[in-house]
């Protein structure tokens, strides 16, 4: 065999390698993308572990999925956080972060979407947006809560849920954390010589919803996000309108709100003072 075929043979095996890996990430990226089962789907523990008070919320969607949730109330509460957590695990996993927000004075309602925790249903792109218009529901129509008394909050692939939610409500703010601008573009800085962005079947367009937000917005990020670079976060908050608020923060991307201590804290006081001042006084 010559040199003339021996290229040939390899790049038909090459394209051949290319073209299979391409079917690979067209037709895994739900698995690649959604973890309901990381560390596992099971409800383990409840707010009572930590010493707080909370309601189950039982929330139906307008396609008539029944999904889990709490309703973790504060005392004299400032306003109330709508919380939209990321692609792994459930609720039970976001116990932290309760804590946080109760000591900053919000009562706060956690659900888990479509297909994880306790919540019914298969996963979605669509289908989470319609989990979280029914999560608004049940805080403005059930709880009675005034829109302006509510803040959104997502992180990760949660921020690009609560973004979505903001562009058709009039929330108080939202808060965007550890998000990425879209799903495509993720994919392709993961995979910089595969024709990603469209194969990709998930948007998650986040830097295009907060182009049609009208609410102050917080972005917060760390620089040493080892899983959606800081630069993504920055790229959301140069797409967004003003009133908007960056704020730079510490450690890996499951544990930088952690790691962050008084510096995340004293971050999110002070965007709860300037949007919920009006419940204040």
């Amino acid at each position: 065999m010559n040199a003339g075929h021996l290229l040939l043979s390899f790049l038909v095996i090459a394209a051949g390698a290319y073209a299979l890996f391409c079917l690979y990430l067209f037709f895994m990226q739900g698995r690649l993308l959604f973890y309901p089962n990381l560390p596992s789907r099971e409800v383990a523990s409840t707010p009572a572990r930590i010493g707080l008070d909370f309601e189950q919320a039982a929330i139906i969607t307008s396609d008539g999925i029944r999904l889990a949730g709490w309703f973790v109330p504060a005392p004299q509460a400032r306003g109330v956080l709508l919380f939209f957590h990321g692609n792994a695990g459930n609720i039970s996993h976001r116990l932290d972060s309760l804590a946080i927000f109760y000591r900053l004075g919000l009562s706060v309602l956690i659900f888990d979407y479509r297909g994880y925790g306790e919540s019914g249903g298969r996963i979605s792109e669509q289908g989470m947006y319609l989990d979280a218009e029914a999560a608004w529901r049940y805080l403005t129509e059930t709880k009675g809560i005034a829109p302006e008394e509510i803040v959104l909050f997502g992180r990760s692939m949660g921020g690009a849920v609560a973004a979505q939610l903001a562009t058709g409500t009039r929330p108080a703010g939202l808060i965007l954390e550890s998000v990425f601008s879209s799903v495509p573009e993720m994919a392709a800085g993961y995979y910089p010589f595969f024709p990603v962005r469209l194969l990709a079947i998930y948007r998650y367009d986040v830097g295009k919803a907060v182009r049609r937000i009208a609410c102050p917005l917080l972005v917060i990020h760390s620089r040493d996000d080892e899983i959606i670079p800081f630069a993504q976060g920055r790229k959301v908050y140069d797409a967004a309108p003003e009133p908007k608020k960056f704020l730079a923060i510490h450690g890996g991307h499951n544990e930088g709100f952690l790691a962050s201590g008084a510096t995340y804290q004293q971050g999110l006081a002070r965007f709860f003072q300037d949007v919920l001042v009006e419940k204040r006084q």
